[in-house]
């Protein structure tokens, strides 16, 4: 008899171990509410004291007597007051506890103790915010979000990009309107040409121009030229385009002045002009000189136009996303100014620290810390900035360039004709000549 019942309680832990394994591929969900969450929480609450107390997170008693100044001489023992949690909450592949901090304690402690609050609690990650005085916010999650995303949904909104999937698995997007010019850095091979690949297929099928700055011969935008208004693949031809964008914005000015309105959105639908996205890539062919005057002089000329466009265009529609390997003031001064207009940031796997702090240092040094943490097999995975000054991890989706060539093909009868440009580059070619 006793043999059966332990055949049989074998058999249900086998099945149970089967059952489980196949939840967690195909549920993941699942599988944390019924089985991670209760072990998770758990551990939190029967290490929060050990891990308080061993991480300085603790604050010890003073004696009600014994004292001879700040001499202990006799007494009772100093007990440490562990400060109080709530009790951790179920979030989606994760859990949250709320701490309440000792006077005098800042949130800056318990950053320093996220490590060891990741081991204790046997978790991917463990994030630090402050979401009001006095209380501290501990966010951890169980595995990596972005390891397997699935693409999240957003509504689709003119000058609106769903890029990819947030760490906290909602949707990673990029929206104009809200932060008007972006920044993006990373190196060879991190996912940058991938999410300007995505970033094509997602305006191409909305009424906006699409300008390529792409001093590599054209060899990363140029295939998506059917749907890109004007494509330049030297600096000679940036300046021309630029140049162009810029007495554009003055007449945008003009009508916008006329009709008594500060922005082209305030404009009815049958005047405003259409809005235009330029996109670089690789910023430092831009700024780069060999020392002859004619190459210092088109340097300095994208360095202005580019600067007068992140300043002033955001109202009249010119937006730009400047994307590069290596973004530093050693490329001039120019850079450092125009990184102050561009209010978005992305940062993917870079090869020295100065990039992620000059990409998110202005920001968040803690984002700088985990931008440079990024390892090369995680190819896509970038930090990047909110529209509500917070930074997230996010990877974006995964567009093939025969996808991206095909969307771009398939709309380029959507591909807005501005004269402006054809005008430029003709001249710039005559000058040539």
């Amino acid at each position: 008899m006793g043999a059966i019942l332990l055949a049989l309680a074998l058999a249900a832990l086998a099945w149970s171990l089967v059952l489980g394994d196949l939840l967690r591929r195909t549920r993941p969900a699942w599988h944390w509410y019924v089985t991670g969450y209760p072990v998770t929480c758990c551990r939190v609450v029967f290490t929060w004291r050990k891990v308080a107390m061993l991480n300085d997170l603790s604050v010890s008693r003073r004696p009600p007597r014994g004292l001879v100044g700040d001499l202990v001489v006799k007494g009772d023992p100093l007990r440490p007051i562990t400060p109080r949690i709530s009790f951790p909450r179920a979030t989606l592949m994760g859990l949250s506890v709320i701490v309440r901090l000792h006077p005098g304690q800042t949130p800056a402690t318990y950053m320093k103790a996220a490590d060891a609050l990741m081991h204790a609690w046997k978790v991917h990650a463990v994030r630090v915010t402050s979401p009001e005085r006095g209380l501290v916010l501990l966010t951890a999650t169980a595995s990596d979000p972005l390891e397997r995303p699935g693409l999240a949904t957003a509504p689709a909104v003119l000058l609106s990009a769903l890029i990819g999937a947030l760490e906290s698995g909602g949707a990673w997007v990029m929206d104009l309107r809200l932060v008007p010019h972006w920044l993006i850095t990373g190196a060879t091979r991190s996912g940058k040409s991938t999410l300007l690949a995505r970033l094509i297929t997602q305006f191409a099928p909305q009424p906006v121009a699409l300008v390529g700055i792409d001093c590599k011969g054209g060899m990363e935008l140029g295939l998506f030229s059917p749907r890109l208004s004007a494509l330049t693949t030297c600096r000679r031809e940036a300046v021309a385009v630029l140049a162009a964008l810029v007495t554009d914005m003055h007449e945008r000015m003009l009508i916008c002045r006329a009709a008594g309105v500060r922005s082209i959105w305030e404009l009815p639908d049958k005047l405003r002009p259409v809005p235009v996205v330029v996109i670089v890539d690789e910023l430092a062919e831009l700024y780069l000189s060999d020392g002859t005057r004619q190459s210092k002089t088109e340097a300095e000329q994208c360095s202005v136009l580019l600067l007068r466009i992140a300043q002033l265009g955001a109202a009249l529609g010119l937006h730009l996303v400047v994307a590069g390997q290596r973004v530093g003031s050693d490329l001039g001064p120019g850079v450092t100014a125009l990184r102050a207009q561009l209010g978005g940031r992305v940062c993917h796997r870079v090869n020295d620290p100065g990039t992620a702090e000059m990409t998110l240092g202005d920001l968040n040094k803690d984002a700088v810390a985990v931008a440079q943490s990024i390892t090369p097999a995680e190819q896509g995975v970038a930090v990047c900035t909110g529209p509500d000054g917070g930074w997230s991890r996010a990877r974006s989706h995964l567009t093939p360039t025969e996808e991206a060539t095909a969307t771009a093909r398939k709309y380029a009868a959507m591909t807005p004709h501005l004269p402006a440009f054809d005008r430029a580059l003709a001249a710039q070619a005559g000058g040539e000549q």
